[in-house]
């Protein structure tokens, strides 16, 4: 058995072309599913799937023929995709050392046939379309080049999920200054309008001081409205801050979030025999903040912590919110009672190089979580901590600054 995981050359560069696209892995497949089984229709395969491989974990964000959600990376078939540079092909995964101890092989799926197509995203492999078989199988050149086309057109679909996400949110906010403008003006116009009726009405039998003094409030009146307008250009009013406000296609809360990282990452511990928990403060759970990269910050410290921590160990989150006038703050704070990590390991990790090592599990390390981490950490402006002991466990804290939606 080849022990050697795949790794591409530009493995830092890809996974930040994946995490750009800020993709929240548990709900996109409604917009694939055709795409995924317009693959196997093609290739004449019972099964499709199309896979995203992050630091840590493939992640099938779309299936035909088989319910999977998720993989460790090392024991997918996958892994080997994005290293080629057009196409993988297993004609008999029994029959490859690689793979035939697998447990989609060796077990009640018996999966014999492998085909992958990398799906590539600015140059970067990010994951992969492939068609799988319980019998062997034979693409001809013509199959083969309609399933590039249906790759090519996956990417396109997640570059419009972003781009209309974009959108969503632009949208969200004109609507959103739309409501407050019609509201906040409606008192002043009103004012005015009145104020005009009684010098109409009352014609002739307004005195000088009378129309004056009603000039005067129409001055006043008016002055409010230019007032409103330069405060929705300059800057939003301050938001109550235990109210409950509408989330937007781009934001997150903490019951979200938290719900987002049990439905994501529980599967994981569970596999390995860990209590997994995710805890949230009540008084701050419905306040919304933009959910810009936190599925790939927290998700992959939380892979990591799952990795490093041994059967019957935990792995505990910690998420709370700061309100403040002009930003709010995100407290993110994982905990584990994992192998724990030394000071210098800890040192590298801060300036970015960490480095790879294998699990408590045996699960093959690769590096670059911890440096993607560091990056969109950076990226956000925010900070981290970590306070380790050896053999104890280890605490990874976040401060991030969350630009408050409008």
């Amino acid at each position: 058995m080849n022990d050697q995981q795949p790794i591409p050359a530009n493995e830092m560069e890809r996974i930040i072309t994946l995490s750009d696209f800020d993709l929240d892995y548990s709900n996109i497949s409604d917009n694939l599913k055709d795409l995924t089984r317009l693959a196997a229709k093609v290739a004449g395969t019972d099964i499709s799937l199309i896979n995203l491989i992050d630091s840590f974990t493939q992640w099938t964000v779309s299936s035909h023929g088989l319910e999977l959600d998720q993989m460790p990376r090392e024991e997918s078939v996958c892994q080997y995709t994005i290293v080629q540079p057009e196409e993988f092909e297993v004609p008999d995964l029994a029959a490859d050392q690689r793979f035939k101890d697998k447990f989609y092989v060796a077990g009640e799926l018996g999966l014999r046939y492998y085909y992958g197509v990398p799906l590539r995203a600015s140059g970067q492999h990010i994951g992969a379309l492939c068609v799988l078989d319980t019998a062997k199988h034979h693409l001809t050149p013509e199959k083969v080049e309609l399933l590039k086309i249906i790759a090519d057109e996956i990417v396109n679909r997640l570059q419009t999920l972003k781009v209309i996400d974009s959108l969503k949110s632009q949208v969200s906010d004109i609507s959103e200054n739309q409501r407050r403008v019609a509201h906040d003006i409606r008192g002043p116009l009103g004012g005015i309008i009145g104020l005009a009726q009684i010098i109409s009405e009352q014609g002739d039998e307004n005195t000088m001081e009378e129309v004056l003094e009603f000039i005067n409030l129409i001055h006043k009146s008016g002055k409010s409205i230019l007032e409103l307008a330069d405060e929705i250009l300059s800057a939003d009013k301050a938001k109550a801050k235990n109210s409950i406000e509408p989330l937007s296609s781009s934001d997150y809360n903490l019951v979200v979030l938290k719900d987002k990282l049990i439905k994501l990452y529980a599967p994981q511990a569970v596999n390995k025999k860990i209590q997994f928990k995710v805890n949230i403060t009540p008084e701050t759970g419905t306040i919304p903040f933009s959910k810009n990269k936190l599925l790939q910050i927290i998700g992959n410290l939380i892979s990591n912590a799952i990795k490093f921590t041994p059967i019957e160990g935990s792995v505990t989150v910690k998420l709370s919110l700061k309100p403040d006038t002009d930003h709010n703050t995100l407290n993110i704070e994982i905990e584990d009672t994992g192998v724990g990590m030394d000071q210098q390991k800890i040192t590298q990790i801060l300036d970015g190089k960490g480095e790879s090592t294998s699990g408590t599990g045996g699960e093959q390390g690769y590096g670059f979580g911890f440096a993607l981490v560091k990056h969109l950490v950076d990226t956000l402006k925010g900070n981290i901590n970590i306070v380790s002991n050896m053999g104890k466990g280890t605490v990874i804290s976040l401060l991030l600054p969350m630009v408050k939606p409008n």
